[in-house]
């Protein structure tokens, strides 16, 4: 990243000095030190930045590929803030943020760092390291300071529904009216499991609001109505994966897809087939965006810019989704979808399906992939195991092979791997693209129990 952002300069705490030391030296970073080893200077007055300015280079998170610098500029970010507090939150002065999330992610450095200051809204700021530790301490913050707004992952509900409930003593969570989700696909299970566990303390399953965006976008772009809720259409996944169509789902082979809402005001967001052309609600195709809040440009990547934004300013933003009554639902990333039979198959659903019906599974010990054979394309399903038992072994494989043939009608080919052997984005996320590197590169055959 250092190389990438053809940085002049790198600072950071004593702790990583040595490894900050090393990296500028690979990349041509001429300096490298603590903040609290800068010099003494003068005040100097800095010229004002124009709106079109550079602002900051945000980093992806790479859950597809090499994290690529986005640069956002002064207007974007204040475009995206206007729209994301305004429209969106709808903040008032009462307000007051909490968040957990690392500022080197865009929800964390624009959602809960730059957008309250824009609007001068109070934020309590938690490390990381701390939530990971102790997620129930993010609660307790919440009760304790009467905060109104905060957001997470899926998994950073799931982590506090696992470890404690409502019942615990003093705290309040009446006053949350915005408990967003957003950084991954939102899951049902989960977030209906922390409601109902928290319920008693006075969190209501009505503060949930979806939302939906990308650095690229400086950071969101639509939020489902407040007060609402999640809303999730059911959908008749055969269907959809073979013809695109969204149609009413029941039974095993339905599935839930959150609605994320509309396009945030100055914004406009279209649903397009393979050709570019528009597609009527309720038909899956690739999303597009403009609009104020878009980056400039990738930082130094004059191709890769031209192949995500258009001449006339159009995004591609490489997900999937359809339009329901003008609220954006998305389906997944392009890139991994799964081309199976004249099928088009999510990963994810795979992957929450094993999960959720395999009671030695937890939340991201699956990533699904295709690799090219020469008999077609063969669907891979990694799955990390924590005990080196030959039996367990052998009828996990089994148990997650038949679940989805018989859920999803697919065969896969099961491999077991180590215990936090998966790789994931600097956000949390799977990677799904480096687990497929990692697998056809071999990667992965250590892991077989001595």
């Amino acid at each position: 990243m250092l190389g990438s952002a053809k940085a002049a300069a790198v600072f950071g705490p004593e702790s990583l000095m040595p490894w900050l030391l090393e990296a500028a030296k690979a990349a041509g970073t001429q300096i490298a030190m603590q903040v609290s080893e800068l010099p003494e200077a003068a005040a100097t007055d800095l010229a004002p930045p124009l709106p079109e300015d550079p602002c900051y280079v945000q980093f992806s998170s790479g859950s597809t590929r090499n994290p690529t610098g986005v640069l956002c500029t002064h207007r974007a970010l204040m475009a995206n803030a206007a729209a994301a507090t305004t429209a969106g939150l709808q903040v008032v002065p009462q307000d007051r943020a909490i968040s957990w999330l690392p500022l080197y992610h865009d929800m964390g450095l624009v959602g809960f760092l730059l957008m309250p200051l824009s609007v001068q809204m109070s934020i309590d700021l938690m490390p990381t390291g701390a939530f990971v530790r102790r997620p129930l301490l993010w609660l307790d913050l919440m009760s304790k300071n009467q905060a109104t707004i905060s957001y997470s992952p899926s998994f950073g509900y799931e982590l506090c529904a696992k470890r404690g409930d409502g019942s615990r003593e003093g705290l309040k969570l009446d006053q949350w009216r915005v408990a967003g989700c957003g950084g991954d696909m939102v899951r049902p299970g989960p977030l209906a499991a922390f409601a109902e566990r928290f319920a008693a303390a006075g969190f209501k399953n009505s503060a949930f609001v979806a939302s939906y965006g990308m650095a690229e976008a400086t950071l969101a772009l639509t939020m489902a109505p407040l007060d609402h809720g999640l809303v999730f259409d059911h959908v008749d996944v055969d269907q959809m994966e073979k013809t695109g169509v969204v149609a009413k789902g029941v039974g095993a082979r339905a599935r839930g897809f959150v609605r994320c809402g509309p396009i945030f005001p100055g914004h406009e967001l279209e649903v397009r087939d393979e050709a570019g052309a528009r597609v009527p609600e309720e038909r899956v195709g690739r999303i597009f965006v403009r609009g104020p809040s878009l980056m400039r440009e990738y930082f130094g990547d004059a191709a890769a810019t031209a192949a995500a934004l258009s001449v006339d300013g159009w995004l591609d933003t490489g997900d999937l989704g359809y339009l329901t009554g003008g609220e954006i639902v998305p389906t997944g990333r392009a890139k991994d979808l799964i081309l199976l039979n004249g099928r088009n198959v999510w990963p994810q659903d795979l992957e929450w399906s094993a999960e959720s019906e395999i009671e030695k599974l937890r939340s991201g010990d699956v990533a699904a992939f295709s690799i090219d054979r020469d008999e077609g394309e063969q669907l891979v399903v990694l799955v990390q195991v924590r005990s080196s038992d030959p039996e367990v072994r052998r009828t996990l494989t089994d148990d997650v092979a038949a679940l989805l043939r018989a859920r999803h009608g697919v065969e896969a080919q099961v491999e077991l791997v180590g215990h936090n052997a998966l790789p994931q984005t600097s956000s949390g996320k799977l990677s799904r693209s480096k687990a497929r590197t990692l697998f056809l590169a071999g990667a992965f055959r250590q892991e077989e129990p001595a």
